[in-house]
């Protein structure tokens, strides 16, 4: 499957595969906010980040989630990430704070990011 914008609880969502290419540069992050074709919201696996992503010292997830922000674009990173939460109680703090707000999310699958978007 490619990546395909879909509608999901009334919002435009490019949801992307999980075979696509790996996000690991800031212009990679940028074309998937191209590729929402104006939507509302990006699912992404979470498998697809560069592992950069998940150490917050590279400073590489600060620079994605900023230009989804800047945006206007709501990111969604889907998927199992608990091998680098149990590395890392910064990574868990951003998570839980994400979680809190309504730009950037971790969730575990499409069906959270549909009950998400629905409230």
């Amino acid at each position: 499957m490619a990546d395909v914008v879909e509608e999901r609880a009334g919002v435009q969502v490019l949801v992307c595969d999980s075979d696509g290419p790996e996000v690991s540069t800031v212009q990679d992050a940028l074309d998937l906010i191209g590729a929402s074709y104006g939507g509302e919201a990006v699912a992404l696996p979470a498998a697809r980040l560069d592992a950069r992503f998940f150490d917050l010292r590279s400073g590489f997830a600060g620079e994605v989630m900023q230009k989804f922000v800047n945006y206007r674009v709501r990111l969604a990173i889907l998927g199992d990430i608990s091998a680098h939460l149990a590395a890392s109680s910064a990574l868990q703090a951003l998570v839980r704070e994400s979680n809190r707000a309504n730009h950037v999310w971790f969730l575990p699958d499409l069906p959270a990011l549909d009950a998400r978007l629905a409230a």
